[in-house]
């Protein structure tokens, strides 16, 4: 396929931060691939470089935050030439690829959700997607229709399902005034927390606990965006221990 223009467009939700949407390469060195990387959205691209290293194709480009929500989120991809617009929940993001030339040439496959390996460092260190898409439209071509249908040729479907699991989690929201009171064990030696958390503030209190017989307490916070650990004891010298992420 050689193409000067291009339409892709998907949904797609996740509950992880690391994962190929969809990769495409050629043999004289075009690729484009649609990746999350720290819960954002990386759109790498290259039309082309030459050998001699006066022409460098390589293009990338990051938008989007906290992608792994297990929200959907809609993404389109406009390539006319080295013109690009790319657009995430409607905020669209123009940018022109490096180099100088328009086509994008990919001999090989296009794969979603993941990417072959192809022996290059790049396929290896990079995690194939986990969770659910829908809508996938390649050039005028309904992907998912096309899978569902088994009227891809040639292709390898692996272990899909044509539906979307729901993961097992519960959130709790809290407010500024909110709180979850839980009983504790009096009878343990033992304190262990874990959680997930996500919030635009800055500050907060995340846990508390009195420890019993007026040991101490123990104290997890966010100080100015970072998550601190108060550890204050009773019956010891160095009574408060301080840890901070």
């Amino acid at each position: 396929m050689k193409t000067l223009k291009d339409v892709i467009s998907l949904k797609f939700k996740t509950s992880e931060s690391e994962g190929v949407i969809f990769h495409g390469e050629g043999q004289q060195g075009d690729y484009i691939t649609l990746e999350l990387k720290k819960a954002k959205l990386v759109l790498n691209l290259n039309l082309g470089s030459n050998q001699l290293g006066s022409i460098y194709g390589h293009t990338s480009v990051m938008t989007g935050s906290l992608l792994d929500d297990h929200h959907w989120h809609s993404i389109i991809i406009e390539r006319h030439g080295r013109n690009i617009n790319l657009t995430l929940d409607r905020h669209m993001q123009h940018f022109r690829t490096n180099g100088e030339f328009d086509y994008l040439d990919l001999d090989y496959e296009i794969t979603f959700g993941g990417m072959p390996f192809s022996g290059k460092p790049s396929s290896n260190s990079r995690k194939n997607f986990k969770g659910c898409m829908e809508s996938i439209n390649y050039n005028g071509n309904n992907i998912t229709d096309l899978a569902k249908r088994k009227k891809l040729e040639p292709s390898n479907v692996g272990n899909l399902s044509f539906s979307c699991v729901e993961p097992h989690t519960v959130p709790v929201f809290f407010n500024a005034t909110s709180y979850l009171e839980a009983p504790g064990r009096p009878s343990q030696d033992l304190f262990s927390v874990s959680f997930l958390f996500r919030t635009w503030n800055p500050n907060g209190l995340l846990v508390f606990s009195n420890f019993a017989d007026d040991l101490g307490n123990v104290e997890i916070d966010i100080n100015e965006g970072k998550v601190s650990v108060h550890i204050n004891v009773t019956l010891v010298k160095k009574n408060r221990i301080d840890i901070s992420s």
